[in-house]
């Protein structure tokens, strides 16, 4: 059964200044495992973004605010981003679903929700 869907979209400059601008909006936003990967990619900014488009489907998906680090983006080997949601069964989340896209300016990301 479908819980919810959401969908965000962010410019990724935004994005870009927030972090830059305030060391505290990585840490209050961001999980230790997206900031790695994120480093690694030539624009670190579109996946970064792309994965703050995926928190915000979450919560939009949700209904409800959540912690931002409670959400993590994670890619399987395939490459293949999933959601790592902590305390899903406090949700009653029995599966999520994510898709991410990214240009040079802009991100976007859809959740679906199953419980």
């Amino acid at each position: 059964m479908i819980l919810g869907i959401g969908i965000d979209m962010i410019e990724v400059e935004r994005v870009q200044k927030a972090i830059e601008r305030n060391a505290r909006f990585v840490e209050k936003v961001f999980t230790p495992g997206e900031l790695a990967y994120s480093e690694g990619k030539k624009n670190k900014f579109q996946h970064l973004a792309a994965r703050f488009a995926a928190k915000e489907a979450f919560i939009k998906a949700m209904g409800r605010g959540v912690p931002w680090t409670s959400v993590e983006v994670v890619n399987l080997p395939s490459g293949k981003p999933t959601l790592v949601v902590r305390d899903a069964e406090k949700f009653e989340l029995t599966q999520t679903h994510v898709s991410l896209t990214h240009l040079a300016t802009y991100a976007v990301a859809v959740v679906v929700l199953e419980k």
